[in-house]
């Protein structure tokens, strides 16, 4: 049951991870909040340190379940499906990653 619950946080680290690294990019930024708003460099910059420091916890919590070979095995294919899933978002429901936003005062 543990090991069930450390690989859905590391699922869950690597969506918001893939999530953060999207929206830091001006094109997804402007897309998410339907703005034309430029993305700021401080924003942007906190947001992508943010998805890396997710997508490590999300490797940190493949290597506590499982032996290190396995654990770099499934934690790459949680980076594929993390990364596809919000190719996926940003193709059909953009406005969902708002949710990411939520430590931002205004969205924007």
């Amino acid at each position: 049951m543990a090991n069930l619950l450390l690989h859905l946080l590391a699922l869950a680290f690597a969506i918001i991870g893939m999530g953060w690294l999207a929206l830091s990019l001006d094109v997804h930024w402007r897309q998410v909040l339907a703005c034309k708003d430029p993305l700021s460099a401080g924003k942007s910059r906190a947001m992508r340190v943010l998805g890396y420091i997710c997508l490590i916890l999300s490797g940190v919590m493949c290597c506590l379940t499982d032996r290190p070979s396995i654990a770099v095995l499934v934690w790459f294919m949680l980076q594929a499906v993390s990364a596809v899933l919000i190719t996926l978002l940003l193709a059909w429901r953009a406005q969902w990653l708002r949710l990411l936003l939520i430590w931002t005062k205004t969205g924007h």
